[in-house]
């Protein structure tokens, strides 16, 4: 039966049109036999979808615009048939929700994985971390492409050639010229053009990012946020390398994650186009955020210089 009284709510939310009154009515039209349990949105909110806590074991998980509704069903139904070949939790999917109570998307419920997000200050062996991310990037790609989802709109075109945005990235060259080495960054850019990828597609996540890496003691726990996953190129995963790791855990994720050069000079120009994307975006008003994606461009670019 529905809940008799409100319910309490960790903080103002409504994003998006979505709150989590939104979310309490559709589980009680939808899935009654979870009516009553508290709906709280998350502590750490992504952009894609609105996350909520439902009770204490599990989560539900709204998309945010059209544009992600497709990873809905497409994480519905493949990451049961991942989980069993890779090393750490994924998110475990109980429910797919229908559009309803004025919402238009499919939504989902999953169960929590406990952990918190992999922030460098909880981890103390960062190059042990980094071995045991690429030994997730390297799971991911054993297991069977039979089937599973081209990369495309779908992933954010993760997975296909960086080209699909060789104009943005060109754009942002073009606005940011007082602010990088342009002419440093457009060879990383025309270099990961270049290397064409040849290979039988595999298995990507699209976004391996502290954000969807979740830590216990340390260790790496959990992968969550498989939206932009797919079968394709996996160059999109080696991302990481320059947006969490350097010195000796980039060396250490190099080595372990075992990609070919042409793989890694397209990686480059994925963390390329993001950082200067989010530079010439949102990044441009928070100063410490500015400061991270010009220290990914420099990066990038020695990376670049030491082994393209």
């Amino acid at each position: 039966m529905p809940s008799s009284h409100p319910r309490p709510h960790a903080h103002p939310d409504g994003r998006a049109g979505i709150d989590a009154a939104l979310v309490e009515r559709l589980i009680d039209a939808q899935f009654p036999r979870w009516s009553g349990l508290p709906v709280v949105p998350v502590e750490i909110d992504g952009w894609d979808n609105r996350t909520y806590r439902l009770g204490d074991a599990m989560t539900v998980r709204l998309p945010t615009a059209a544009g992600y509704v497709p990873a809905v069903e497409k994480e519905h139904h493949w990451l049961p048939r991942l989980a069993p070949s890779l090393p750490v939790p994924v998110p475990p999917v109980l429910a797919l929700g229908a559009p309803g109570e004025g919402y238009p998307f499919p939504w989902s419920v999953r169960r929590w994985l406990p952990g918190e997000t992999a922030a460098r200050g909880r981890i103390d062996d960062l190059p042990g971390f980094a071995v045991a991310v690429a030994g997730f990037v390297r799971a991911l790609q054993r297991c069977d492409p039979a089937g599973g989802p081209e990369a495309g709109a779908h992933s954010w075109y993760r997975g296909a050639s960086p080209a699909y945005y060789d104009g943005e990235t060109r754009r942002c060259l073009a606005a940011l010229e007082e602010r990088v080495d342009t002419g440093g960054a457009l060879a990383v850019w025309e270099a990961a053009l270049a290397a064409e990828w040849r290979g039988a597609p595999v298995w990507f996540h699209g976004d391996i990012a502290s954000g969807n890496l979740l830590v216990r003691d340390g260790e790496l726990a959990a992968v969550i946020d498989f939206g932009t996953s797919g079968v394709g190129d996996p160059a999109c995963d080696l991302v990481i390398a320059w947006g969490m790791f350097d010195g000796e855990s980039r060396q250490a994720f190099r080595d372990a994650v075992r990609q070919d050069a042409g793989t890694w000079a397209r990686a480059r120009g994925w963390a390329l186009w993001k950082a200067l994307l989010n530079l010439t975006g949102d990044a441009g008003g928070d100063p410490a955020r500015a400061a991270n994606e010009l220290r990914v461009v420099d990066a990038v670019l020695a990376d670049h210089d030491a082994f393209g």
